[in-house]
């Protein structure tokens, strides 16, 4: 789809200058080749014309072989004219405009907002410049954080033009193009050398793929060009574009309308509409064939092409006549390609005016309740649109898939079909369960734990449950819309044997993930540090006591809340706390105070934590195991560091005496009431 942007530009009519009648007439052809779109013969023409008019016209020239540039999508081509024209000092602010355009068009976003605000500067429209700015700031937002739509393009398409996709038929299987391609029965067309479109009609086979398309009987597809087309929902009527080639006056675009008769189409007449001055084009028809859409300049509008629509009259057999889709659709630019969901609720059409991301773009509003379409219009976002022109675009009922038109540099011709799909949004949590390490030592601390199983409860009832494999590593495949809590369960005390690991504590430890809210397909890491190997005496967080005191000072508490999780996580542990003293003072004394010490954090468990008093052993044993000599301490600088070593060996430490608890208020039969378990059923032995 070429290029929309048209300038007039007043210039050369009190232009003083001379120059050769040669000179003269070369730039008369490149200004005529321009003006009849040939935009390719205008790039050469205004190229040879540059070295022959007279030095006051060359910025200008520079300027429309920009134009002419863009007109055959040579965007690079046109960014480098347009500089060279400013440069030049070319002064209408146009151009700089016409440069942020090509700009944003090859997504360079950040310099064509310079461009637009220099048009601004200028003297330009400073709300249209404004748009534009806009329009680039949320194009690149678009960019950096894509939809999750898949554009692929078609393997039908053809170096031709493959536009305007539609399905004809209620299992959408079968689809109607508009293409120029090779063996088009269209003539060829004086401005761009190219045939004329007629209508193709392609099916999808028993392995999903589209054939190649095959023209439409020649009562529909004509010399004439036909355009975009719309099939009833019961398959009875077509809508299409046509635009006769008239002698005595200017081709227009005409809606035709073709009944179904038989396996075949009744001869095509155009709608009646009461202005038949002006094109008509794109129509689509509500699933209930009530209403009728479509693009039109007809008077009235708000710019260039607009979205109009009418209604059927069943008592008269009739349309009614047309009316604007309003403000809210259509802007001073060009609105095409309508299409409406089969349930009536959302209406798709193209724009050049709306803030996009370059060219056409398409968008989607919501369908009133009164058929009206006044709510806000929303950009359909990058992937499904493109920098370039991106129109036609029509949904497989109610799923997330179906085909657009873009003329994106990735295709194989001017214009392409790509086919769109919203691909299920994928979540996994992995993540790898860690040895806690030898807590005297660190030994052992990272490394991967294998053997241990990995629950998965989601909020939907499922759970789910994975061993770690030799690098400890596990994989959970999850639903969206869910939350799901993670744990490990490990060591002698577990209430399953499957989820028990020799030579480690139980550590419950949990991680919670959801994928409620979630836009897009996400890994969530989730690591566990959980387990703890069982070794004689493990060393806990420090349990701080004052000078010759048994009283738990308050960061001590916090110390032995981590001894209360691992006899929470394995209940059959039987525990001894042992307590000891620096190397001052009378040794009786000091085992006394060892004593009390280490009965201080018992009673702590007790009382305050509820652990069963027979789980636990207090045990002194003064100033007889001492981790630092008084040797080393004598060598410390200050006396300050002499205490703090001496605050070392003042110190409480656990050791698992045995995993032969067992609770004697636990049920002895945990089988349903009324019924013997299996431990009291007699033996058949």
């Amino acid at each position: 789809m070429k290029n929309n942007t048209k300038l007039y530009l007043t210039i050369v009519t009190s232009l003083t200058v001379s120059f050769s009648a040669f000179s003269q007439k070369i730039f008369k052809d490149a200004e005529m080749a321009y003006d009849a779109h040939q935009y390719n013969a205008a790039v050469e023409m205004y190229k040879e014309a540059y070295s022959k008019v007279n030095k006051t016209l060359k910025p200008y020239v520079l300027y429309k072989t920009g134009l002419a540039s863009m007109g055959y999508n040579s965007y690079k081509a046109a960014e480098e004219y347009f500089s060279k024209a400013i440069a030049a000092n070319f002064e209408d602010s146009e151009v700089y405009y016409q440069l942020g355009t090509v700009l944003k068009v090859q997504m360079k976003y950040p310099e064509a907002i310079t461009e637009f605000n220099n048009y601004k500067s200028k003297g330009g429209d400073a709300k249209k410049a404004d748009l534009s700015v806009k329009s680039c700031e949320l194009a690149q937002q678009w960019v950096d954080n894509p939809m999750r739509y898949k554009v692929e393009n078609m393997s039908f398409n053809s170096k031709a033009r493959d536009y305007a996709p539609v399905y004809s038929d209620k299992k959408y299987q079968t689809l109607i193009i508009s293409s120029n391609r090779d063996g088009a029965r269209g003539s060829v067309d004086a401005s761009s050398g190219a045939n004329h479109s007629d209508l193709w009609e392609t099916k999808l086979d028993k392995n999903g793929k589209w054939s190649q398309p095959v023209n439409l009987p020649e009562i529909i597809s004509t010399e004439v060009n036909e355009g975009r087309a719309w099939v009833s929902k019961k398959g009875d009527m077509i809508f299409f574009t046509r635009c006769p080639e008239l002698k005595d006056k200017d081709n227009k675009c005409g809606i035709y309308l073709a009944k179904k008769q038989g396996s075949g189409w009744g001869q095509p007449e155009m709608l009646p509409f009461e202005n038949d001055s002006v094109d008509f084009r794109d129509a689509c028809l509500s699933s209930d064939g009530k209403v009728l859409y479509f693009a039109s300049k007809m008077s009235g509008g708000y710019g260039g092409a607009d979205i109009w629509y009418c209604s059927y009259d069943a008592k008269s057999n009739a349309w009614g006549q047309p009316k604007n889709a309003g403000s809210t659709v259509n802007t001073p630019g060009s609105e095409r390609y309508p299409s409406i969901s089969d349930d009536g609720k959302k209406f798709y059409f193209s724009s050049n005016y709306h803030p996009g991301l370059g060219g056409m773009d398409i968008f989607m509003t919501e369908v009133s309740p009164d058929g009206k379409l006044n709510k806000p219009v929303e950009n359909m976002k990058y992937p499904i649109n493109s920098s370039y022109d991106d129109f036609a675009i029509v949904f497989e009922g109610k799923r997330n898939r179906g085909y657009l038109t873009s003329n994106r540099p990735e295709g194989k011709g001017e214009d392409d079909i790509y086919s769109f799909y919203l691909p299920p949004l994928v979540f996994h949590v992995k993540g790898f369960v860690y040895s806690g390490g030898d807590p005297n030592t660190g030994v052992g601390k990272g490394e991967a734990v294998e053997g241990v199983k990995v629950k998965l409860v989601g909020s939907d009832g499922n759970i789910s449950e994975i061993t770690t494999g030799k690098d400890g590593s596990y994989d959970f495949k999850i639903k969206e819309k869910n939350t799901y809590t993670l744990t490990t369960e490990t060591g002698k005390t577990s209430k399953s044997a499957s989820h028990s690991k020799e030579g480690f504590l139980a550590n419950k430890d949990q991680k919670v993930v959801t994928t409620l809210n979630e836009p897009k397909s996400k890994d969530f890491i989730a690591n566990f540090e959980a387990l703890i190997p069982i070794v004689l005496n493990p060393r806990m967080p420090e349990v701080q006591y004052a000078l010759g005191s048994a009283e738990l000072l308050p960061q001590s508490k916090d110390s032995l809340n981590f001894l209360y999780n691992i006899m929470k996580d394995n209940p059959t542990t039987i525990v001894e706390l042992n307590s000891h003293t620096d190397s001052r003072g009378d040794a009786a004394k000091n085992m006394k105070l060892s004593q009390d010490r280490a009965q201080s954090c018992v009673d702590y468990l007790v009382k305050e934590k509820g652990i069963d008093p027979a789980r636990l052993n207090a045990k002194g044993y003064g100033k007889t195991m001492l981790l630092i000599s008084d040797d080393v301490i004598a060598k410390a600088a200050t006396k300050e560091e002499k205490e703090a070593l001496h605050q070392k060996n003042r110190r409480t430490s656990f050791k698992i005496l045995s995993f032969d608890f067992k609770d004697p208020n636990a049920p002895k039969n945990p089988g349903k009431p009324g019924k013997k378990s299996a431990d009291d059923e007699d033996s058949e032995e």
